[in-house]
Formats: structure tokens, sequence, C-alpha cells
């Protein structure tokens, strides 16, 4: 029976569910993270006691963005997490106050291709 939970090759196995406390939605406010939202560590926001009660995976994220500011797809890809897993902890992380989230701009948000084309078009001719 204890070979269900134990892979030879991968060591003992963590289920994500245990990761996250049963919590499938990041944050009381049930945020949304696009995979291509970047995340960073907040300077402002760095208390070495505060993060000594995070959690191993919460570190681990944060170890991550200190590095370099990533999006969600890389934290979950450089993590080895699965990306559900990484949008609970960072909504974690975010409510603490240990990271900033820029989301990308929504599409409708976007300048019109036809502008651009003009304004290359008037670059060119100069």
């Amino acid at each position: 029976m204890s070979g269900q939970w134990y892979d030879a090759d991968a060591g003992p196995l963590v289920r994500p569910y245990a990761m996250t406390g049963g919590r499938t939605k990041p944050g009381p406010h049930g945020l949304r993270f696009d995979l291509i939202a970047l995340v960073a560590v907040d300077p402002e926001g760095t208390d070495a006691a505060a993060e000594s009660l995070l959690g191993p995976e919460h570190r681990a994220l944060l170890g991550l963005c200190r590095a370099e500011t990533q999006s969600v797809a890389e934290l979950a890809a450089d993590a080895d997490l699965p990306v559900g897993v990484v949008r609970v902890l960072l909504g974690d992380l975010l409510e603490g106050g240990h990271v900033k989230v820029s989301r990308p701009v929504p599409p409708a948000q976007l300048p019109d291709e036809r502008i651009l084309r003009e304004v290359i078009e008037g670059l060119r001719a100069l």
C-alpha cells in the first residue's frame, strides 16, 4: 500500500490540494492570474519575519521572482508546479504584500492595427 504514495524516481508525492490547503481559487476575491501576467517581488513587502511563516512553495516562488520578474507560466514551469497551484499561491503572496502583479493589457485597449501601420508609414517617410 505504501507504493501508492511513493514514486522511486520522484520521491514522496505531495498532492496539489495539500499545497493550497484545498483551495482552488486565489485569495478571498478569487482573482484570476493570466498566464502572461508579470510577477515581481514587492521591495516594500519583503519582511523576513513574515516570510519565514510562509510555506516552502511560497518561498520558492518568491526566490524565483527575486532573480527576475517572471510570468505566471514561467513560474509554474520553473517551480515544477501546476499552474492552478501557482495561481493560488500567488494570490496568497499578493494578499500578503510580498509580490506585485502587472496584468497584461486587454486586447480591447490595444491600439488599432491601422493606426500603428500609419505611424510606421509616417516614420518611414521621414
